[in-house]
């Protein structure tokens, strides 16, 4: 049946923005590229004109100069509509690749909001109002327990006028306590002698010996 009716050709695959825009830049690369070898040419020829004297070969390397400035104005406007093409391109692949991240984003909000009402579905608010109620009752509950177990028992009954007044006096003993008046006798007394009684005057009148005796002269 093949022989007969031949094979269908395969389809080819729909193009691909990148895959153009990187066969633009291709194409513009190689026009750069035949631009600069036009470049090079063109100064060679203006070197040479630059030492000839006006005449035929002046003119025919001008002529020659001409047309390849025609070629390089050729290969610019092509470079120009190259990048047109590039840029009009690269500005639908981004529009494209923005509705794809935005297409993805929606999905996921909407994979988030199922798993909100799954999870939301489990979720009771009579159940937690209760919940609430119960734990302030309990609250209250162990406030008055601690209440109730700080109380004090066998407390004497005493009048707030009398701790008043038992409170000013322990302030007027606790202020004579304070009196620092006694160190003024101390500060007063004699000070401890330092030398024998009656030294200095035995000093003065008979020779006393080391130990502050008087010395018994030997008679001559």
């Amino acid at each position: 049946m093949n022989r007969l009716f031949g094979r269908a050709k395969p389809k080819e695959p729909p193009a691909n923005l990148n895959d153009c825009i990187s066969n633009i830049d291709s194409r513009g690369e190689s026009l750069d590229k035949k631009i600069n070898r036009l470049d090079m040419e063109l100064k060679k020829y203006k070197d040479q004109m630059k030492k000839m004297r006006e005449g035929p070969s002046k003119n025919m390397v001008k002529q020659k100069a001409m047309r390849v400035l025609k070629q390089k104005k050729m290969y610019e406007q092509q470079r120009e509509q190259l990048d047109s093409q590039s840029f009009n391109l690269e500005q639908q692949n981004f529009a494209i690749q923005s509705l794809k991240d935005t297409k993805t984003t929606v999905d996921a909000m909407k994979g988030g909001v199922k798993e909100f009402k799954k999870a939301y579905k489990h979720v009771n608010i009579d159940d937690i109002e209760d919940l609430q109620d119960q734990l302030e009752d309990l609250t209250e509950q162990a406030n008055e327990v601690q209440e109730i177990m700080g109380r004090s028992y066998g407390m004497p009954e005493i009048d707030d006028s009398e701790l008043e007044a038992e409170l000013d006096a322990l302030g007027d003993e606790i202020g004579l306590d304070e009196d620092t008046s006694y160190l003024d006798d101390a500060v007063s007394t004699p000070s401890v002698p330092t030398s024998e009684p009656g030294a200095d005057s035995m000093k003065d009148s008979v020779p006393v010996d080391e130990f502050g005796l008087p010395q018994i002269q030997s008679a001559k």
